[in-house]
């Protein structure tokens, strides 16, 4: 499969300011502001004490061309570092983040000048975690990066993989690469670098699961958070979007600025697309159907519980094909329709699964994934399926997948 190309940012070169935290995964720093430099950004390095011992400071000066800063107060360089570096910043990115730099920003430290850099910091902050498995998911831990995701800041990994220890689990940085990328991604659509490029588009998303009642107490479902739906609603909306998001119940933040439907069943999701996109389609530019929606219901719902009597059967029926029936009514150019296909097969037959559903569904674009990569996390890798290529994007959160997609959509859109 084909992976997407660095797609560098245009100008004015906007800035990153890169912090680098005393971790063994330090060395990929390097990488990442390699990557930046090459994609056009201007990298000013701030490192920690620890950073240093893991990382020569000539390294990132030379791949950066900028001085490496280390120390809250500079003599030669005077005035407020700190706050200076927080002004010139387009976006700060810590590569690794350690547990001690989370901990340190969710209680508001400002003992170094990283720290306080980005406690200046008003505009987008990307920590790209590395630690081992047992710290990530301590409570502490978790408890710091709910607090940080509250304030507004950006992760991009951990991953699960081999750490330093050799153990292997979730903790492992992600891939320089994939860093780059989330960076790049975020720089290209910030609207305080003007880039608005669904401004005046209506973008339809479907999210999260349907339910299908069995009796009062049961209902048929299934594993879907929502994360991804709400994810690309985001991200549309950043992008000047106007949103309408469709979802099933999920416990997830209704994303400012969007108009929320909520649904339970799959022929409430019909009905509320319909309303959405109009009797003859023409009311969205796009359609991206993120949602699980259940293949089958149960042929009457029972009004009272279902007594426990031994083996039982339970008669199903179809529910309607939602994508598949909007492909067959469109006669134009709107909406473009994005479906998602989820398998449990190969990453092959995971490609070859989404061409027929393509065809079956007459969309323009499947976003393949396998379920072992989609469920349980805020992360996910996917394969962009259209007609005549597959995009393989890399793992990375959600918002980062979301944000990547809108860019495959754009140019599809009428």
């Amino acid at each position: 499969m084909l992976r997407v190309a660095m797609t560098s940012v245009s100008p004015p070169h906007p800035t990153v300011v890169l912090g680098v935290c005393g971790s063994i995964a330090a060395y990929k720093a390097a990488s990442v502001a390699r990557l930046l430099v090459k994609a056009g950004v201007r990298v000013l390095p701030v490192m920690t004490h620890a950073a240093t011992k893991m990382l020569g400071a000539a390294t990132l000066a030379g791949l950066t061309g900028n001085h490496v800063y280390g120390e809250m107060f500079e003599a030669s360089l005077g005035g407020e570092l700190h706050v200076e570096l927080a002004e010139k910043a387009t976006l700060i990115a810590v590569v690794p983040a350690t547990a001690e730099f989370l901990s340190a920003l969710a209680s508001g430290r400002a003992n170094d000048l990283l720290r306080a850099t980005v406690l200046c910091r008003r505009g987008p902050v990307m920590l790209a975690p590395a630690m081992h498995p047992n710290m990530w998911s301590h409570p502490a831990t978790q408890r710091n990066i709910a607090t940080l995701r509250a304030d507004g800041l950006e992760f991009v990994g951990p991953v699960v993989g081999e750490v330093a220890s050799g153990e292997v689990g979730e903790g492992r940085m992600a891939e320089p690469e994939a860093i780059a990328e989330a960076i790049l991604g975020r720089l290209r659509h910030d609207p305080s670098q003007g880039t608005h490029d669904l401004a005046g588009r209506h973008v339809v998303v479907t999210a999260g699961p349907t339910i299908e009642d069995i009796d009062p107490a049961r209902y048929l479902s299934n594993r879907s958070s929502g994360k991804m739906g709400y994810a690309i609603a985001t991200a549309a909306l950043a992008r000047g979007a106007r949103v309408t998001l469709i979802t099933g119940p999920v416990a997830l933040p209704a994303p400012a600025g969007a108009k929320v439907v909520p649904i339970r069943t799959a022929r409430d999701m019909e009905s509320a697309l319909d309303a959405a996109l109009g009797t003859g389609l023409t009311e969205a530019d796009a359609l991206i159907m993120a949602a699980a929606v259940a293949d089958y219901r149960p042929l009457s719902v029972h009004p009272t519980k279902l007594k426990r009597h031994g083996p039982t059967t339970l008669e199903l029926i179809p529910n309607p094909d939602l994508l598949a029936g909007l492909g067959k009514r469109r006669t134009g150019p709107k909406p473009v329709l994005v479906g998602f296909a989820l398998e449990t097969t190969s990453d092959d037959e995971l490609v070859a699964a989404a061409r027929v559903k393509l065809d079956k569904k007459q969309v323009d674009l499947i976003v393949a994934n396998r379920a072992s990569d989609a469920f349980d996390t805020d992360h996910n890798r996917i394969v962009l399926v259209e007609r005549a290529r597959a995009i393989e994007l890399p793992y990375a959160s959600k918002g980062v997948l979301a944000d990547r997609l809108i860019d495959h959509l754009l140019p599809l859109l009428p």
